[in-house]
């Protein structure tokens, strides 16, 4: 399972502290302890706006690059920002762009830029007909898009993570039905390229929406999902993580459940 570490997001409130004030060693903090705890990638996003976007991206880059080796996400829908953070970006690792859709506007700012850089790219199932809530409507933003990344950015497949638009269970009583159906559509389509997407969005407006994330996070799994964008210093989640591809005969002869054993990560 690749994981995206969500924590450096400038929308939470002690980050968005921890931008304005310059506090590097809560951001190196941070970016450590997901890179510890399994995070592949560790996801910046400023959460600002305007030029000030564009100044706070560069010191997110700077200051989590210097923290850890694990490559960067790079989380703005500010095509500036982006280009900003992809300029200060010094890392031996391939990067992430975080995110293009097949919305006209965003596609025309952001295509460009992932075209150049080359790198792996979050592409949203989402295009002009806005947020998917019929069965089908994630497919058909998410398969053309993902061609046209291959065709058009020359993007290898596994440089690819297609996201099929978590919603919350809480509006919508059959959206993980569709997830799930969207999630497998997309790996039939091209089974190299990933899938990932932002797994709290599910559980969003009910009670223990820790315990939904997990129980989630394996039924999308099963469906074909190996990338996510979470919280790696949750230990429940992480071992249900484990545990499940463990059972999806994604783990050979059990070795990562039985090195996540040992070092006391299979949290019940």
């Amino acid at each position: 399972m690749i994981i995206i570490g969500e924590l450096i997001n400038g929308t939470r409130k002690r980050i968005k502290r921890a931008i304005a004030e310059r506090d590097d060693a809560y951001i190196t903090k941070l970016a450590q302890q997901q890179a510890e705890k399994g995070a592949s990638f560790i996801d910046v996003n400023p959460g600002t706006i305007g030029d000030k976007e564009v100044e706070d991206a560069v010191w997110l880059v700077k200051t989590a690059q210097a923290a850890t080796d694990k490559p960067l996400c790079f989380d703005t829908p500010n095509p500036a920002a982006m280009a900003a953070a992809l300029e200060a970006y010094e890392g031996s690792a391939v990067p992430m762009i975080n995110s293009i859709s097949l919305e006209s506007e965003r596609l025309e700012t952001m295509l460009p830029l992932v075209k150049d850089a080359g790198c792996n790219v979050v592409a949203l199932s989402l295009g002009d007909a806005g947020m998917p809530t019929r069965a089908g409507d994630r497919e058909k933003a998410a398969l053309p898009l993902m061609d046209l990344l291959m065709d058009q950015a020359g993007l290898p497949p596994e440089r690819i993570f297609m996201d099929p638009i978590i919603t919350p269970v809480s509006t919508q009583a059959e959206v993980v039905g569709l997830i799930c159906q969207a999630i497998a559509a997309i790996k039939k389509h091209n089974p190299q390229a990933h899938v990932t997407s932002g797994l709290s969005n599910i559980s969003f407006g009910l009670p223990n929406r820790k315990l939904l994330n997990r129980v989630a996070v394996t039924l999308f799994m099963h469906a074909g999902m190996d990338s996510a964008v979470l919280d790696p210093l949750d230990e429940r989640i992480m071992g249900q993580i484990f545990t499940t591809e463990t059972l999806l005969c994604r783990d050979e002869y059990c070795m990562n459940y039985l090195m996540a054993f040992r070092e006391g990560r299979l949290e019940v």
